[in-house]
């Protein structure tokens, strides 16, 4: 399937540069993916709009500050003393993945001096263009120290300013390891949690660890071309039953971003017999691992009956998830339609409800 049929033209004011305040009274365009019917309402609109016993599915996962500033330390380096940017992706087997800006200063056993005084030394050069570095610490204190010392890394059409990295989270986010924010997730504040409660709306979480193929469009010409970014993923026992009783109940399950029906889905797939069974591997196990899951057109949804999500960049593998779930021509028709009524696009922007 060619790549150009999911593009479309955003006028850059159409882009969001800060959340919306507060952030439940964003618009939300309501698509119905059978009809192609559309209305405009408000996030703060979802109590109204869903059912009493609709299950919402989360993804928990938290950004990380995993910008940082190094020095190059070798004594014999040519570009001893010259700053490098170190962009830490995920650890990996007692290493850390990262890409480096500039890379090619970087050769293996190159050594960095962080701001804090901490070393790291280059293990390897990857053909992707990444890194792996040693910084002799576990995950945790890495992750600590990237907290302390680090910047979040707010999306390249987003202004990286100090007030925009402070809010680039979820109100719920939980589980450190993402490099971009789970951002239908932004617009479901304590007070909107409340209102869904009170109509009997239950909610469960999922974690998928975001990785920099979020921000990165489609290069090649057909999907089947595209080789899809690999994430970590975990899907635990109690949501596993949450869904199974929806499903068994004839309850909706209505899932919360591209990023949480991409760990959903992927555990399906993984799945040794039907979801509805009473009992078994089948509900009771917790599922993790890493997915390569790309959903496109004709991809067959077993866990979603619904789909909250923000309106995504053109010719990315999201709007070509969600044209998987919604049909592309009703997705573009709508894009088409918050456009001329000046919906706000992107991580900051306005959402979809898509049932």
């Amino acid at each position: 399937m060619d790549v150009s049929l999911f593009d479309y033209h955003l006028p850059p004011d159409r882009i969001a540069q800060t959340p919306m305040q507060p952030r439940e009274a964003a618009k939300l365009l309501v698509l119905d993916r059978r009809s192609g019917a559309m209305q405009d309402r408000h996030v703060d609109d979802l109590p109204e709009l869903l059912r009493a016993g609709d299950l919402l599915i989360f993804n928990d996962s938290k950004v990380f500050k995993a910008r940082l500033r190094a020095t190059i330390d070798n004594r014999l380096h040519r570009d001893r003393g010259k700053e490098v940017e170190i962009f830490l992706l995920r650890p990996d087997r007692g290493a850390w993945i990262a890409l480096a800006k500039p890379g090619k200063k970087l050769r293996v056993a190159t050594r960095l001096v962080f701001k804090n005084g901490w070393k790291a030394t280059v293990l390897g050069k990857r053909d992707d263009g990444t890194i792996d570095l040693d910084f002799r610490l576990p995950p945790e204190r890495v992750f600590e120290l990237a907290d302390e010392f680090g910047e979040v890394p707010v999306p390249p059409y987003v202004e990286p300013t100090k007030e925009n990295m402070s809010v680039y989270q979820t109100s719920y986010a939980k589980h450190v390891g993402s490099v971009a924010a789970p951002t239908a997730g932004f617009h479901f504040t304590p007070t909107l949690f409340e209102a869904l409660k009170k109509k009997g709306i239950e909610r469960a979480f999922v974690t998928l660890h975001v990785g920099l193929g979020t921000f990165r469009p489609i290069k090649t010409d057909t999907l089947g071309s595209h080789e899809m970014h690999e994430e970590w993923a975990h899907v635990p026992e109690e949501t596993r039953e949450a869904i199974a009783s929806a499903k068994r109940e004839g309850r909706r399950v209505i899932v919360v971003g591209t990023t949480a029906m991409r760990a959903l889905e992927s555990w399906a797939r993984h799945l040794p017999q039907p979801l509805l069974s009473e009992e078994g591997p089948g509900v009771a196990r917790d599922w993790s691992g890493f997915t390569k899951l790309f959903i496109t057109p004709g991809f067959e949804f077993r866990i979603a009956d619904g789909l909250i999500t923000n309106f995504h960049l053109p010719k990315s593998t999201l709007i070509v998830l969600v044209s998987a779930f919604a049909g592309r021509e009703n997705v573009l028709n709508a894009y088409k339609h918050a456009i001329e009524h000046e919906y706000r696009f992107y991580s900051f922007g306005d959402a979809m409800l898509i049932v």
